[in-house]
């Protein structure tokens, strides 16, 4: 069973809704693709009902904003066809792990939307829809969630474990592999679970941070933040608030590939063929300079809830606090120009 690392519900200081901008920008980064693969590539019928889904779809309002902008593009194609979209209808389906605040994803969904919503709770490491059932499918900044951490990076016994780290950043080769075997063996179970889901014909979109082959297990911006929240859980235990024992079972499940790391994982299923792959960088989106501050609470409303589960609120809190009272030291080592901020996205086509 895959575990569940939802982001933080309602609209608080630290939720999920009010601190998701830097994700949005990643998203609409995509747009113009999107759009694209959709007028050139979507083959399947457009007519009837047409169902979208987004996998992690998490409280919104991102992913309103994204399935607007597939609807729209598909009726764009029904123009150029020369088809009355007036006739179809869309049903958008919300994907995410039970836990998530389905409550305010609801609560929040525009009033003047034009599809039928309906909510999907579960992991999408695993089936979830009819054979045959989906039009096209989105995911956006959730993939990179692992279904769980390796098991090796916690075992003392393994030369894998990740002693003092929280993350395989900077860590040695063999924490590397552990997580990029589980990436492999994850997105496995994904990609053959959509197989059987979507129509022939039919399109999957995948966004997600990721980097370059030449510079695979490189440091990553966001590798440099966890290594930060890591040093700061440290911090603690010199301290003694926390034991040194808790920070050694701790490591977040989250990946970055490359794109020959997809490529390859994509190619083994066969069922998919590959229509756009690239890498962009989504900081290129953002005017002026990056707020560190602002950075590490969008780190925060994303991964509170795993800390908390392990560590506690107590302890949590301390850390970012402490991570943010490291914003210049951060900052200038982000700043040096050898962390880049990479995405990467995917145009997938159902044979």
């Amino acid at each position: 069973m895959a575990e569940s690392f939802p982001m933080n519900g309602g609209d608080g200081t630290y939720s999920y809704t009010n601190n998701s901008q830097f994700q949005k920008q990643g998203s609409d980064l995509a747009k113009g693709m999107i759009k694209e693969a959709i007028t050139e590539k979507l083959d399947t019928e457009i007519s009837g009902t047409f169902q979208i889904v987004d996998f992690g779809c998490s409280v919104g309002p991102n992913t309103f904003f994204a399935m607007e902008n597939m609807i729209e593009a598909v009726k764009n194609k029904c123009i150029l066809q020369g088809l009355d979209s007036k006739n179809m209808e869309f049903q958008v389906s919300f994907n995410d792990h039970t836990e998530n605040d389905f409550n305010t994803l609801f609560a929040s969904l525009p009033l003047d939307r034009q599809y039928h919503a309906a909510g999907v709770p579960g992991s999408f490491y695993r089936r979830l829809f009819p054979r045959a059932s989906i039009n096209l499918a989105y995911s956006s900044y959730a993939l990179q969630w692992l279904s769980k951490m390796p098991d090796e990076v916690s075992d003392r016994k393994s030369t894998a474990w990740n002693e003092g780290k929280i993350h395989y950043s900077g860590s040695p080769t063999e924490v590397v592999d552990a997580y990029a075997d589980q990436f492999e063996k994850d997105m496995g179970v994904f990609i053959s679970a959509r197989a059987e889901e979507i129509l022939s014909g039919g399109l999957m979109v995948l966004i997600m941070p990721g980097i370059p082959e030449s510079a695979a297990h490189l440091p990553h911006s966001a590798g440099v933040l966890f290594n930060f929240l890591g040093s700061s859980l440290m911090d603690l235990a010199i301290e003694g608030i926390i034991d040194k024992a808790e920070i050694d079972t701790f490591n977040l499940p989250i990946y970055f590939p490359s794109d020959e790391e997809m490529r390859k994982v994509i190619e083994k299923n066969g069922c998919f063929s590959i229509e756009r792959i690239e890498l962009v960088n989504p900081m290129s989106q953002v005017n002026g300079v990056v707020n560190l501050d602002s950075l590490i609470i969008h780190l925060r409303a994303g991964m509170e809830g795993i800390f908390t589960k392990h560590f506690g609120y107590d302890v949590t809190e301390k850390m970012f606090n402490k991570t943010l009272s490291k914003s210049e030291e951060i900052l200038k080592l982000l700043e040096s120009g050898h962390f880049n901020s990479t995405q990467l996205s995917v145009v997938l086509k159902r044979k």
